[in-house]
């Protein structure tokens, strides 16, 4: 087989985070490849992109815009290393190239945080952490006194978004008898009996959502979702639990609810604002748990994305078809 060239755009350490040496190795049993981290399409990126036939592409990759089949003819395929495409790629591309992504390996890390999550806020660790920190131990005689609430086992949990991620979130949990109260207009109510979940609307779920886990995609439709009316419409000391993408919620409506201790949460996401600046009061708030986006992020997963990315890439070039195809059709649906 003649090997073709590709070009994989990512820095150095971010490229070997995902390929570690045994899958170089598989790189170069199939491509001439080479590497180059530039963060903007400049002459040296580009005059790469017009030599290979196939890329390999990263968060920190450049934005590829809708001239680039006229600047690289040649270039028949992009891999990407995550996810999220749409702000990678313009739209006109995925109709010109064979784009494919790799979300799989990533649904199951993010469900794993997700019960993380849901396990430490369901039994209120932090409150107890927070307690310990100081110079009394009055916690340990209200707990032999009166007991501890909370409490995950036989309760209901509400979901927004019912995919990857959140099915996989139901399945791990199994064992817990989770009641599941999920809002997700565009599956299908077959799902209900398969799952063992209760579907309902927005309007009906948030009253009720004493524990409520964002597993949805950012959409025109989506964004700003959990505004500040309908985090009104939250019971008092509910916890929102955000392990999807943060322009669901409005966070400066979610900081004053916070901050007002009628609400809790906790965030593996906050975008707009992220990295979450240094002073933001939810990074020292009680009853916010803020993490660093680290659901998806751990080596095992970008091991396993990238082994999808190279099959994706082999089946291709051998005139097979791909498994991990993203269409033009499924972008409005996606993040």
């Amino acid at each position: 087989m003649i090997r073709p060239p590709l070009l994989v755009s990512a820095g150095r350490d971010l490229f070997e985070s995902f390929f570690p040496a045994s899958q170089q190795e598989q790189l170069t049993r199939f491509f001439r490849w080479e590497r180059d981290g530039s963060r903007t399409v400049r002459r040296t990126i580009l005059s790469k992109i017009k030599a290979a036939q196939a890329m390999i592409t990263t968060w920190d990759s450049p934005y590829l815009s809708d001239d680039l089949p006229d600047l690289a003819p040649g270039l028949r395929m992009i891999a990407h290393c995550g996810g999220e495409v749409k702000s990678h790629f313009a739209r006109s591309l995925f109709e010109e190239l064979t784009i494919t992504h790799a979300p799989a390996p990533m649904a199951q890390a993010t469900a794993e945080m997700g019960a993380a999550l849901l396990l430490y806020c369901a039994r209120n660790v932090d409150l107890y952490r927070g307690a310990l920190r100081g110079q009394s131990n009055r916690i340990y005689q209200q707990i032999h006194l009166h007991g501890a609430p909370g409490g995950l086992a036989g309760q209901e949990v509400a979901m927004v978004g019912f995919g990857r991620i959140g099915r996989a979130l139901v399945d791990l949990m199994q064992g817990f008898e989770i009641r599941w109260l999920v809002y997700d207009p565009y599956v299908s109510e077959s799902l209900a009996k398969q799952y063992c979940v209760e579907f309902a609307s927005l309007k009906q779920l948030l009253p009720r959502a004493q524990l409520l886990v964002l597993t949805a995609a950012l959409t025109e439709e989506t964004r700003g979702m959990l505004s500040r009316e309908r985090l009104a419409q939250l019971p008092d000391g509910a916890t929102i639990i955000n392990i999807a993408r943060g322009g669901l919620v409005d966070l400066a409506a979610l900081t004053a609810e916070v901050k007002r201790g009628r609400l809790r949460c906790a965030l593996d996401v906050t975008d707009p604002l992220e990295p979450l600046p240094i002073g933001h009061p939810l990074r020292r708030l009680p009853g916010a748990i803020v993490t660093p986006h680290i659901a998806a992020s751990n080596w095992r997963v970008r091991h396993e994305m990238a082994k999808v990315v190279t099959g994706d890439l082999r089946r291709f070039f051998q005139g097979e078809a791909v498994e991990n195809r993203v269409t033009s059709a499924m972008l409005d649906r996606m993040t």
